[in-house]
């Protein structure tokens, strides 16, 4: 069967932003494809197993399609299966596994170089229009400490189990470290949590903050402020004291450095996207989402810059509709390089 490779609008990137873009330019009547170098929803799908989202189902859904779940917040299988279903439903195509290697041409004639993730085969496609919603998820911040690339270090905290009995070093104090540290403490690990500043983080969730403070209190979980660490070797840590410079080794199994992560700059520079280099927000209008490249449009926590705790799904599954709207209104201004025509 011959492959499509022309379409109105090509999405770049299949989270629940991407797919709630690709419904919006479908109701609107132009051709769509999604483009997502794991699976849908990738980033949710390597969230913590055990994960409990923040938020109610209705503000996570997308295309109006209800979400309901067991209780009064979703879990991580639960919204997975509700955006397998939303896919379904609204019969998107979405090319899982393909990564988008570069996009070059001009509004009305992207060209789009894609590879398969499984086999290496290399793609290409033909858009009139761009929708960039690749999130930020992928691209851990790092430390850059001797040792942070050794096979015990990892940017992502998925499961507890393969933990017990170990000692873990947990580097950060927001949320994600918050979490992992009572689920590890909890199946059995020896947790320490290293954070540069003199408390946790006070964006900590109001339910969790209580939680790991009265662990650290009790001395279930082992904290070290003002301390940061200098160096992960094969069976220890090294830390250093801000106040005091201190330093200390750790016996230590495992190291979590849940630091935080950015969106691909280097991708978004690569189709001549300009980023504010304070804020490293790219330049876009807040009405339509279209970016400094016309034809190139940014949905969702892409946006965000260094602010990524301001766009969540809840906010981020409306841009669809703003982009949406902007093609319409294109499309019946007339001329050959808008979608539809």
């Amino acid at each position: 069967m011959e492959i499509q490779t022309s379409f109105d609008v090509i999405v770049i990137g299949g989270g629940p932003t991407g797919l709630a873009c690709a419904i919006e330019v479908q109701r609107a009547g132009f051709s769509h494809l999604v483009i997502e170098k794991g699976c849908v929803v990738n980033s949710l799908f390597h969230y913590p197993t055990q994960l409990v989202f923040f938020t109610t189902p209705e503000l996570l859904e997308i295309g109006d399609l209800p979400f309901v779940c067991e209780r009064e917040k979703p879990n991580r299988i639960e919204a997975l299966k509700y955006y397998r279903r939303v896919t379904d439903t609204y019969k998107l195509r979405v090319n899982q596994y393909e990564r988008a290697l570069r996009v070059s041409g001009t509004d009305g004639g992207f060209s789009v170089e894609t590879e398969l993730t499984t086999t290496g085969e290399q793609r290409r496609y033909r858009a009139k229009k761009i929708i960039v919603a690749i999130g930020y998820f992928d691209q851990a911040n790092f430390i850059g400490i001797p040792g942070e690339e050794l096979p015990k270090v990892s940017h992502y905290y998925k499961d507890a189990h393969p933990f017990y009995d170990r000692d873990v070093a947990i580097i950060g104090a927001a949320n994600s470290a918050a979490i992992a540290a009572l689920d590890l403490y909890r199946h059995g690990a020896r947790v320490t949590m290293i954070h540069r500043q003199a408390v946790l983080r006070p964006t900590i969730k109001y339910w969790i903050l209580p939680d790991i403070e009265n662990r650290i209190a009790n001395g279930e979980v082992n904290a070290l402020f003002n301390t940061v660490v200098t160096e992960i070797k094969p069976a220890s840590i090294r830390t250093r004291n801000l106040l005091t410079d201190e330093e200390a080794e750790l016996p230590n199994d495992f190291v979590f450095a849940l630091t935080g992560y950015h969106t691909d700059n280097d991708f978004l520079r690569s189709m001549g996207i300009e980023i504010d280099p304070e804020t490293m927000k790219p330049v876009h209008d807040p009405a339509t989402m279209e970016s400094n490249v016309r034809g190139v449009y940014l949905a969702g926590v892409v946006i965000a810059g260094k602010e990524t705790g301001k766009i969540f799904i809840e906010n981020g599954r409306f841009h669809g509709g703003q982009i949406a709207a902007a093609l319409r209104h294109l499309a019946e201004q007339g001329g050959g390089s808008q979608p539809g025509n």
